[in-house]
């Protein structure tokens, strides 16, 4: 029977116990697909899924890491054989389905995608989630009409997962990017992936919210929300739109409804967890070829190991991760 190395979550009597196991095969889920994970990464909400009696996980045992890419070793699924490079993130993995902080991954085949030719195993897992949800971003602005000629696009959230690659991508498209941190600190990296100008969260937010300010971005990816996502909504030009996936600075986003009925703004949700697969392949693909940023793939990445994947979750929810983390496994 193959053993293995997984980061395990547990409860007994009451208490959340969390650290690197060996487990077996049995121990994963009865899926069409079986795994060798080669590599995983660290999200935002890997960080919320390690905090003992997170809401997000149904039931324990778990094993977090949503994001996860290696080599099929088993398929009941028609689609996938053995030997297949393959990708899967989101749905519920690592939520209420063990997930990639482990050595091999059992995963329903209505999850899995093949691995685009033109990338890598560690290439997808650089973008991981975040690179999927900011690509998705991209992707549904440009859907809505988005293009480099109406003016510059703001990224919050600058030197996260999300906010890097999108300042990333958005350039390569040819877009001028303004990158807003609460990271000010790091501005010569935004400014290394491309980013024309640096501002403060403050400047976006300066505590005060407006029905209406001056119109500053053609567009906005925003993986923030709250009250910050407020404020930007009255600053976009006439026709803008905000592409919105999170919510670290809170679930309340106290607009007015004055920027889309005088200024026909849109907000797009962005939804990477249950995005629609036809979708989905077509953004990975996009991944592989005219979003594809390899030339900044050393400059946002950090490789780590199983055993440090604890004490990253702690840095990610402190805020004190920049750019992407991928954990090798393979």
């Amino acid at each position: 029977m193959t053993e293995f190395k997984a980061f395990y979550i547990d409860q007994s009597d009451g208490k959340t116990n969390a650290g690197i196991k060996t487990i077996s095969i049995d121990a994963l889920p009865s899926s069409d697909v079986l795994i060798k994970v080669h590599y995983s990464s660290v999200n935002y909400k890997d960080g919320m899924v390690s905090t003992p009696g997170n809401p997000m996980v149904k039931e324990y045992p778990i094993i977090p890491g949503i994001d996860l890419a290696g080599i099929v070793v088993q398929s009941k699924d028609d689609r996938f054989k053995e030997g297949d490079a393959v990708i899967a993130t989101s749905y519920e993995i690592g939520v209420s389905h063990h997930g990639g902080y482990s050595e091999y991954a059992s995963i329903p085949g209505g999850w899995v995608i093949p691995l685009p030719d033109e990338l890598t195993l560690e290439e997808a897992m650089i973008y991981g989630t975040a690179g999927f949800t900011a690509a998705l971003s991209i992707h549904k602005l440009e859907k809505n009409g988005l293009v480099p000629s109406e003016g510059p696009v703001l990224v919050t959230g600058a030197t996260g997962g999300v906010g890097s690659m999108a300042v990333a991508m958005l350039t390569k498209r040819g877009y001028e990017v303004e990158a807003s941190t609460g990271s000010i600190e790091h501005k010569d990296y935004l400014f290394d992936l491309g980013a024309v100008s640096v501002v403060s969260r403050e400047d976006v937010y300066d505590g005060k919210l407006r029905a209406l300010g001056k119109q500053r971005w053609a567009a906005a990816v925003d993986p923030v929300g709250g009250e910050p996502l407020a404020s930007l909504l009255s600053q976009l030009h006439y026709n803008g739109a905000a592409a919105v996936s999170g919510l670290t600075a809170g679930t309340d986003v106290p607009t007015q409804v004055y920027p889309f009925i005088l200024r026909g703004i849109n907000l797009l949700g962005v939804d990477s967890v249950y995005c629609p697969m036809e979708t989905r392949k077509e953004v990975w693909n996009r991944l592989a070829s005219d979003l594809k940023i390899s030339d900044t793939f050393d400059r946002i990445k950090e490789v780590i190991s199983l055993e440090q994947v604890p004490e990253t979750l702690t840095k990610i929810l402190e805020g004190k991760t920049r750019g992407r983390t991928i954990v090798k496994l393979g």
